[in-house]
C-alpha cells in the first residue's frame, strides 16, 4: 500500500522531472500537488537565441565565403540550436510549471522535427510549449504551418502539378490516426489538399494560391474542394484520432504495457472534451489506477528525464553548453534533434550495454569529476556530419580531456541529511521509485566514505544515483 508521500513521488516522477529536495520536504497533499502541476505558466517564458534577421544575414554571408569559412559559419548557426537545447533543458529543471515542460517533451517526440535553422526551431518549440496543456486541435493546426515542419517534411515542394506526399502521410501515420486508419488514396488526396502550404522569406506561414490544387478531392469517404485545414478537421472528427493520441500519452505517462479498457475510456472523454489536453491529464493523475503498484517504477527514464531529474535534486552547472550536449548524444537523446520523424522509440530502446554503463557512471563523472570512458553513440544517419558541425575547439578539448567540468551545490543536501543517522534509508526514499530492500541498503553502506559526515552523505547519494534502480520511474 502506497503512502501519500509515495504517491506524490510517483506523480512527480511521471508528471514532472522528479522531486526537488524542497518538494520532498513540503509536498504532503496529493490532490493539491496535482492541482499545482496542472497550472500553466502565468507569464510564458520564451526561449530565444537568435532573430530571423541574424539567421538571414549569416546565410547571405555563407554564399560568398570560401569552403572552410562556410563551415565555421554553419557551426555558429548550429551553436544557436545547441544553446536553445540548453535553455529548454534548464527550463525543464527549474520551471515552476513542471507538467507543462514534461508535456512539451512528449509533444516534441510526437511532432518530431529538426531544423538547422535556429529561428525555425524557436518557432516550433514555442508552439509545443505554449499548447502543451491546451487544445490538441489548435496545436495540430499550428504545427502544420510551422516552417520547421513544412521544411522537414518537404511540403515546400508540394505543388499542384507535382504533389509531394511526405507531409500528408506523416500527419496521418504519426501525428493523428496511426496505420490502418487511412488508405493510400487518402494520402494522395490529402497531399493535394496541402499543396500551397509553405513559408515566406520572413519565416512565416504563407498559403501560395497559385500552387494549390483547387479541384475536388475525396478523403475519408468525403468529397469536396478540401484545403489542408479541412483535411485536419475531418481527421479530428474521427474517434480513431483521439484513441491514437490517448494511447501514446498513456504509454508515456503511465505504462508501456497498455490497458485497452482504460485507454478507450480516456479516449472517449478526450474526444468529448474537444481534445482538451489538461482535462485528459487531470483524469489520469486523479485516477486511483495511476498509483497501482504495477505502474510504479515501471518505466525507464529517457536521457532527458534522467538528466533533468539529477539536476533538480542536486543543483548543477557546467562551464559550457557542450557538456550537456555530449551527455545527450552519448545517451541517445538530443533535444531538437530526434532520429527521424517517428521520434524516439522509448522504453527498452533507451538501454543498451554502452548507454547503461554510461548512465551508471554519469553521477561519478559529474559529481566526482571522473573521466569519461564512453564514446557518443551515432543515433542518426546524419550523425557524422552533425558531429563535424558541432566540433568546436572547446568541444574537441573536452573530449580529449575526458572531463565535463561540472560545478555542484551540495549545501541543501548536506544540511538536510545531516540530521539522519541512517541517511541511506531517507535517500532511497527520495531518489528511488520503488522501496528498496535491505541488501541494496547494505551495498550502499559498504561503499560509503565514512571519513566525515559530509563525505558519507555525498558518497551515499552518488552511489544511489548510480544504481540500476535509479534508471526507473
Amino acid at each position: 500500500m502506497l503512502t501519500e508521500k509515495d504517491k506524490i513521488k510517483h506523480l512527480y516522477n511521471r508528471a514532472a522531472f522528479g522531486l526537488t529536495l524542497n518538494d520532498w520536504q513540503t509536498k504532503t497533499d496529493l490532490k493539491k500537488s496535482i492541482v499545482d502541476l496542472l497550472k500553466t505558466p502565468i507569464k510564458y517564458t520564451y526561449l530565444y537565441t537568435i532573430t530571423k534577421e541574424e539567421v538571414d544575414a549569416a546565410k547571405e554571408k555563407i554564399k560568398n565565403l570560401p569552403k572552410e569559412e562556410k563551415k565555421d559559419l554553419k557551426k555558429l548557426l548550429k551553436a544557436n540550436v545547441f544553446e536553445l537545447n540548453n535553455l529548454w533543458l534548464n527550463e525543464m529543471i527549474h520551471s515552476p510549471t513542471q507538467l507543462n515542460e514534461k508535456m512539451a517533451l512528449f509533444w516534441h517526440g510526437h511532432f518530431a522535427c529538426r531544423s538547422t535553422n535556429p529561428y525555425f526551431d524557436q518557432q516550433y518549440l514555442d508552439i509545443i510549449r505554449k499548447h502543451a496543456l491546451g487544445n490538441f486541435a489548435t496545436m495540430l493546426n499550428e504545427i502544420s504551418k510551422t516552417p520547421a515542419m513544412l521544411q522537414y517534411l518537404n511540403n515546400q515542394q508540394n505543388k499542384k502539378d507535382h504533389p509531394n506526399e511526405n507531409f500528408a502521410r506523416e500527419v496521418m501515420e504519426l501525428f493523428t490516426l496511426g496505420r490502418g486508419n487511412y488508405t493510400e488514396h487518402d494520402v494522395k488526396e490529402a497531399a493535394r489538399a496541402f499543396t500551397g502550404f509553405a513559408f515566406d522569406k520572413t519565416g512565416e506561414f504563407k498559403f501560395r494560391k497559385q500552387q494549390h490544387d483547387f479541384d475536388a478531392k475525396t478523403f475519408q469517404g468525403k468529397t469536396g474542394d478540401f484545403s489542408g485545414e479541412d483535411i485536419l478537421q475531418i481527421i479530428l472528427a474521427k474517434k480513431e484520432c483521439a484513441y491514437f493520441i490517448t494511447k501514446k500519452i498513456y504509454k508515456f505517462f503511465v505504462n508501456d504495457i497498455i490497458d485497452e479498457e482504460k485507454i478507450k475510456e480516456l479516449a472517449d472523454n478526450f474526444y468529448s472534451s474537444n481534445y482538451d489536453i489538461k482535462s485528459l491529464m487531470t483524469t489520469i493523475f486523479s485516477s486511483d489506477w495511476f498509483y497501482d503498484e504495477k505502474n510504479i517504477g515501471a518505466k525507464i527514464k529517457s536521457p532527458i528525464e534522467l538528466l533533468a531529474g539529477m539536476f533538480r535534486v542536486i543543483p548543477t552547472t557546467f562551464k559550457d553548453n557542450e557538456s550537456t550536449l555530449f551527455i545527450q548524444r552519448t545517451l541517445g537523446q538530443i533535444l531538437l534533434n530526434p532520429p527521424n520523424v517517428a521520434g524516439w522509440n522509448g522504453g527498452r530502446s533507451w538501454i543498451d550495454s554502452s548507454s547503461l554503463l554510461f548512465r551508471m557512471q554519469l553521477p561519478q563523472i559529474i559529481y566526482f569529476d571522473k573521466e569519461v570512458s564512453v564514446e557518443p553513440k551515432e543515433i542518426t544517419p546524419e550523425s557524422k556530419q552533425e558531429m563535424q558541425l558541432m566540433m568546436t575547439e572547446s568541444y574537441i578539448k573536452k573530449i580529449a580531456a575526458k572531463k565535463l567540468n561540472a560545478q555542484t551545490d551540495w549545501t541543501s543536501i548536506i544540511n538536510y541529511f545531516t540530521k539522519f543517522d541512517a541517511v541511506e534509508n531517507e535517500m532511497t526514499s527520495l531518489l528511488l521509485a520503488k522501496k528498496t530492500d535491505v541488501s541494496t541498503i547494505k551495498i550502499i553502506k559498504s561503499n560509503a566514505d565514512n571519513s566525515s559526515k559530509d563525505s558519507t552523505i555525498k558518497k551515499s547519494f552518488i552511489n544511489i544515483l548510480s544504481l540500476p534502480e535509479f534508471q526507473l520511474c
